[in-house]
């Protein structure tokens, strides 16, 4: 029994010692190892900034509700009615129908002032009879045509309304960039206001192939009926006259062109002061830079317009602009291609300075040149007209007329064979006498659609002689 009880008592003596050691040594060491792990968590701040999905999505997103709603408004319909001649059918001799028809085209225009003036393409309104506007509200007025620019393909209408109409303000296209929003507005195939989206893809683009466009490329959706309509940026300024597509269906498949706003804007001031475009040249011909084209012309640069031959008595000339020099820019517009430097003076004005900074045997050099008129005309079947001396119109006992410059190559044997070269003077078109190339340009525009075009010539007998061409 006394063995029992000694058992028990030694038991609850290590129990005890046991519970004693864990508490002092164990507990302890446990407890210190938590705290020291616990303050190695980052430590929590409350703050007052919340994520919000929907405002983060909206301002990465751009937003076209404004443009639209301010450009929407100021674009028109037009509808344009031309009579053409078609081809009788059997029931029309019958019936006894004459071979005019009226055919009637649909495009898109832009208000541009309060008081009704309108811009459009060329080609939407080209031959009409009558030219009708329908306005987003529905009202239609009849238009007047001021003046169009054949070569850019702009032209200005008029409309008489009775209250200020909506217009849209002409955006600086030179600071247009590309990967900006853009919005196409127009009436496509009919459907009136419409808008579409994209960015633009490019600038200064040619489709002649001959240097005479400057186009803003965009992606945004354009098609049969788009022409004259706006291109606006996301604040809705009016940054281009959307004019053409590239397309082999006749239908948008990507890629869409319009007339930049800055020269839009020139030519539309330009028939309203002077009836006609005041072009202001520069004076020089030549072609863009690229590693291929460096390396036969021997310059170290692949980036630039070469100028290969500086035209006599222009601003270039005048300046010290020489053969050889490579234009990088003119004013703050870089220039890499003809496009570009065409595309800019486009916006100038005979008399205007710019300033043409060139590279000159690797040294950069700045020249300040007036832009003088054209002094060289493009004249159907003639080739390249000039302005004659007074002392060339002596030789040829005449007081007024211009020079043929260089006969066209597709015409030139012909006009050989009746006595006619480079160097004959050309008197009058269409019986109207020519004392500058202006006057030229004047007659050939002025000259109805069906109109033969007649010209006379001094040929280098001395004789006057009336062509006839249609």
């Amino acid at each position: 029994m006394k063995k029992i009880i000694t058992l028990v008592f030694v038991s609850v003596l290590g129990g005890l010692l046991t519970l004693g050691g864990y508490k002092l040594f164990i507990e302890n060491e446990t407890q210190s190892l938590a705290v020291k792990q616990s303050s190695e968590f980052p430590v929590f701040v409350p703050t007052s900034n919340t994520v919000n999905t929907l405002n983060t999505t909206s301002s990465l997103t751009p937003n076209f509700v404004e443009a639209a709603d301010k450009s929407i408004h100021s674009v028109v319909h037009v509808k344009n009615t031309a009579i053409v001649n078609t081809p009788l059918s059997m029931r029309d001799y019958f019936y006894g129908r004459t071979s005019q028809r009226a055919q009637v085209g649909t495009g898109s225009g832009v208000i541009i002032s309060p008081t009704g003036y309108i811009i459009t393409n060329n080609h939407v309104i080209k031959n009409a009879n009558e030219i009708s506007i329908t306005l987003n509200n529905n009202k239609s007025y009849m238009a007047e045509l001021i003046g169009t620019d054949e070569i850019t393909d702009i032209a200005l209408l008029k409309i008489e309304a009775d209250e200020d109409l909506p217009f849209m303000a002409f955006g600086d296209s030179d600071n247009a960039k590309i990967g900006e929003w853009v919005l196409a507005v127009g009436n496509p195939f009919n459907l009136n206001s419409t808008v579409t989206a994209g960015i633009i893809s490019a600038k200064s683009r040619d489709l002649s192939g001959q240097n005479m466009q400057s186009f803003i490329q965009t992606d945004a959706a354009v098609n049969p009926g788009n022409s004259g309509g706006a291109l606006v940026n996301t604040n809705g300024d009016l940054i281009g006259i959307n004019t053409a597509i590239s397309s082999q269906t006749g239908s948008y498949v990507g890629y869409s062109f319009a007339v930049p706003s800055n020269i839009a804007r020139k030519i539309v001031n330009d028939i309203m002061e002077y009836g006609n475009v005041q072009n202001g040249i520069l004076g020089v011909s030549g072609g863009a830079l690229n590693s291929e084209a460096a390396e036969k012309l021997e310059v170290n640069s692949t980036e630039g317009f070469y100028v290969s031959e500086v035209q006599e008595g222009t601003g270039a000339e005048k300046a010290g602009i020489r053969s050889g020099d490579i234009i990088r820019r003119i004013d703050n517009v870089e220039i890499n291609k003809f496009s570009d430097l065409s595309g800019y003076l486009k916006t100038k004005s005979p008399d205007d300075v710019v300033n043409v900074t060139l590279l000159r045997d690797g040294d950069e050099e700045i020249l300040p040149v007036t832009l003088l008129k054209p002094s060289i005309y493009t004249l159907p079947t003639i080739g390249l007209i000039k302005n004659a001396s007074e002392k060339e119109l002596k030789r040829n006992k005449t007081e007024y007329g211009v020079k043929i410059n260089k006969l066209d190559e597709n015409y030139k044997s012909s006009w050989n064979k009746n006595g006619v070269e480079e160097g004959s003077i050309i008197t009058k078109i269409n019986g109207k006498k020519l004392y500058s190339i202006d006057d030229a340009q004047d007659a050939i525009k002025t000259r109805a659609v069906n109109e033969p075009l007649q010209i006379e010539v001094i040929n280098k007998e001395g004789e006057k002689m009336v062509y006839h061409f249609r």
